[in-house]
């Protein structure tokens, strides 16, 4: 039976926190397919299509990744019809998983054929999330430290297109 795993996840903008996740992810399954979802509570910076290619480019260095993009369906419905059996989800600290947990308790009751796997995050990306990038961005500071080298030139570029920070 293959391990194929989906790592769900709005990725706005993928950080090394997450490019860590994914390559610890592809040591310990067979196929690990990121999924760039919507997540209708946030503003995304990016397009989806902005996203699928700085990710791809991101994990260009990976062989046993797909990455896809789904827009209006319940994680475990794509899970599912991807043919993904686990789900992968970081957890920084107590307050994601707290978060994390009621989500996979809820992903088990619609599809109990799917497990989700915790990973803790790296010690070096702990502290880090999109929004908190994003917010330091928009104040001017440096974030190039916990950026995919194609994420922090698309952000570079995204700034002297809009003007996102000064």
């Amino acid at each position: 039976m293959s391990r194929t795993a989906l790592f769900p996840g709005s990725f706005d903008p993928l950080t090394k926190g997450h490019l860590n996740l994914i390559e610890r992810s592809t040591k310990i399954f067979d196929k690990v397919i990121i999924g760039v979802f919507v997540n209708t509570n946030k503003k995304s910076l990016f397009t989806l299509e902005e996203k699928l290619s700085l990710i791809k480019e991101s994990v260009k260095h990976l062989d046993n990744i797909e990455v896809v993009v789904q827009e209006t369906k319940l994680t475990v419905e794509s899970a599912s019809e991807l043919g993904a059996n686990f789900l992968v989800r970081g957890i920084r600290n107590v307050k994601d998983y707290e978060y994390e947990k009621d989500i996979a308790m809820m992903n088990h009751h619609l599809a109990s054929g799917i497990e989700t796997v915790f990973l803790l995050a790296d010690e070096a990306y702990s502290h880090v999330s999109s929004s908190l990038l994003k917010e330091v961005l928009a104040f001017g500071g440096d974030v190039s430290a916990y950026l995919p080298k194609p994420v922090n030139e698309a952000l570079n570029q995204k700034n002297r297109e809009l003007k996102l920070y000064e």
